[in-house]
């Protein structure tokens, strides 16, 4: 399983014109799995990224989890973080899961998050969306489940 987690102002997932998840202050994940990950994975991602100190302290300092400034995580979709471009020109996603078990985990990953007592919003799985962000650094992470 692999997150690209960005540090956001706003964030906002629109889909055929429809805005279907926003927040504020927070996280921006795109989030891709793996058609070798589990249940295990993604409990374990949606941990790490809850947990992750990356908003600023009254120092200035990188000390702070989204839940600790009252943020927000909006959780979209993106099985192309799988892709693999090591050959040729286009990209090779045999490594991304098959819909169905992607979804399922997909939704473990938000439901987990959420039980970290954090908002979380969503896109629409298997949808063409617009992601529109404002980045606030920037600060981007990415990360890979064990």
């Amino acid at each position: 399983m692999r997150a690209c987690v960005q540090r956001v102002r706003r964030a906002q997932v629109t889909v055929a014109g429809e805005v279907c998840g926003r927040i504020g202050t927070g996280l921006l994940v795109l989030l891709g799995v793996a058609e070798s990950d589990a249940e295990g994975e993604a409990r374990q991602l949606a941990q790490k990224i809850a947990g992750l100190r990356v908003f600023e302290d009254a120092q200035g300092k990188m000390n702070l989890s989204v839940g600790e400034v009252g943020g927000a995580v909006l959780v979209v979709s993106q099985f192309t973080l799988l892709g693999d471009c090591r050959k040729g020109r286009r990209p090779s996603f045999v490594a991304a899961a098959r819909p169905e078990k992607a979804e399922r985990l997909y939704q473990v990953f938000v439901e987990c998050v959420a039980a970290e007592g954090i908002r979380v919003a969503t896109g629409r799985f298997r949808e063409h969306m617009e992601v529109e962000l404002v980045n606030d650094g920037p600060v981007t992470l990415l990360l890979e489940s064990a």
